[in-house]
């Protein structure tokens, strides 16, 4: 049989130890790179493994395998002596090397992997996209550099779990300056984006079968992690003023949580009023219970400066205030944070050691130099006029298209927008014209635990070319059009 290998020689047997013995007739493949060694290794490993060079067989000497497959000779030793490392071959004084008596059964091929869901599209007004800044990514570029030329200490060893106190410190200003939360750089925990950050409070903070208040319609996300950790997601009613405390009171008045998004809520848009904020932390304190508040697009407000975070007005210490720059960057770069009132603080950088021990530092430390260096400043103040026009473009051409039976919110502050189909219409309307139009967005419909009200569409315009946005809008007012208007 043909042997294959460097310089292989196939009209020639592979000879054993013994020079009578009989030509050894099972194929060597050599492929791949390496070294002349490793890639004998890697052969003989893999027909021992695979059968074709039985338990006990007496492999050739050194020297005569070396001449055959054109190898240097050491490069064979080299490999026995890993086959014998590895216990797949063993050594007889004066007889030998030899094939292991004993040997793991032959590995099954492997089998096709199974297929995972779909991860988030990347068409005209799917969500979570950002435009990438030339500008600032120069910016991080270099400071990244300067950070890996001089790096620090603490990154040769294993760190704090809250993460890099450069980048905790310059949150911790940026807040104060921007959110009007006033936090010790203490209680910031530095986390791979949102999602990580709301599964370490309900591991924390909820036991299975604890109830906690979830916004309706709200983040299919946010629902989803609490469900994975054992919690029990209440659906309290959102309304033009933001989370119905009233009604979440009633639903579940002993409720250990609450996760709302009160200065932009996912999807409606609404911001929670002054009155239902002070009514949450009024029910939180009476309840012994906390509030999560997911700040995910704040900086991007559009008519004046960005609103004062509920965790700016919380005198009690209840509120748990999540950030992400996965929105404001990038979602490549997996980098967000938690602040964490002192009290629960221990509980949750300790749930954080045993997860993953600790952040990335190099990363995390060039963002501080963003933030710290006026970089980031000035790159959200570009983008928020970019995505306002998107906005602006989105809203205008989704009116025109759809002859006004699409109701356009236009919102004051982030990167989505909430586009309501008129009511009455059959179910699955929605989904059919969506399918129509070929866009990527989510229902309203989508977003409700208790079913009810018009449906619509979540469509996201960051990190989109206004020509695809122009074309996608107009594709789905024709829709709405022809599915919606009478005959």
């Amino acid at each position: 049989m043909e042997l294959v290998g460097e310089r292989a020689n196939p009209g020639r047997d592979m000879t054993t130890n013994s020079a009578k013995a009989a030509p050894l007739e099972l194929p060597l493949l050599l492929e791949g790179g390496g070294s002349q060694s490793s890639r004998l290794h890697a052969g003989l490993r893999a027909a021992i493994l695979g059968g074709r060079l039985p338990a006990g067989l007496r492999l050739p000497a050194s020297r005569a395998l070396a001449e055959q497959l054109g190898l240097r000779r050491n490069a064979v030793v080299v490999a026995y002596e890993q086959l014998l490392s590895d216990g797949l071959a063993e050594a007889r004084t004066g007889a030998g090397t030899f094939v292991a008596p004993h040997l793991p059964p032959a590995p099954a091929p492997a089998a096709p992997a199974p297929a995972l869901p779909a991860t988030a599209g990347q068409g005209a007004f799917a969500l979570g996209r950002t435009h990438p800044d030339p500008l600032l990514l120069n910016q991080f570029s270099r400071a990244l550099r300067r950070r890996l030329a001089a790096p620090d200490p603490a990154h040769f060893g294993y760190g704090d779990p809250r993460g890099s106190l450069p980048l905790r410190e310059a949150v911790a200003a940026h807040l104060a300056a921007t959110r009007g939360i006033a936090c010790d750089p203490g209680q910031v925990l530095v986390t791979s984006g949102t999602q990580q950050a709301l599964r370490l409070c309900a591991e924390t903070l909820l036991q299975p079968g604890d109830a906690l208040w979830m916004e309706d319609p709200g983040y299919p996300a946010a629902r989803r992690t609490f469900e994975a950790a054992g919690a029990r997601p209440v659906p309290v009613p959102v309304d033009a003023a933001g989370l119905d405390v009233a009604a979440g009171r009633q639903r579940a008045p002993a409720a250990r949580l609450a996760y709302v998004t009160p200065s932009h809520q996912f999807p409606t848009g609404v911001t929670m009023s002054m009155a239902r904020r002070l009514a949450l932390l009024d029910w939180a304190r009476q309840a012994g219970a906390w509030v999560l508040e997911d700040d995910y697009d704040s900086e991007f407000r559009y008519a004046g400066p960005p609103l004062t975070a509920l965790a700016g007005i919380d005198a009690e210490a209840r509120v748990i205030y999540l950030g992400t720059f996965s929105k404001t960057l990038f979602p490549g770069l997996r980098i967000g944070y938690a602040v964490l009132p002192p009290a629960l603080l221990p509980r949750v950088a300790a749930a954080r050691a045993v997860a993953d021990r600790f952040p990335p530092g190099p990363m995390a430390d060039a963002v501080a130099d963003l933030l710290a260096g006026g970089g980031f400043a000035a790159h959200i103040r570009r983008m928020r006029s970019r995505y306002r026009a998107a906005r602006d473009l989105v809203a205008a051409t989704l009116a025109q298209a759809s002859g006004g039976l699409l109701r356009v919110a236009v919102p004051d502050q982030g990167l989505h927008l909430l586009a309501t189909l008129p009511e009455g219409l059959p179910p699955g309307a929605a989904a059919e014209i969506r399918a129509a139009a070929g866009v990527e967005a989510w229902l309203l419909s989508e977003t409700r635990v208790t079913p009810g009200g018009p449906d619509g569409f979540v469509l996201g315009y960051s990190g989109h070319a206004p020509a695809a946005l122009k074309r996608a809008a107009e594709r789905l007012g024709a829709a709405v059009r022809a599915s919606c208007a009478p005959p």
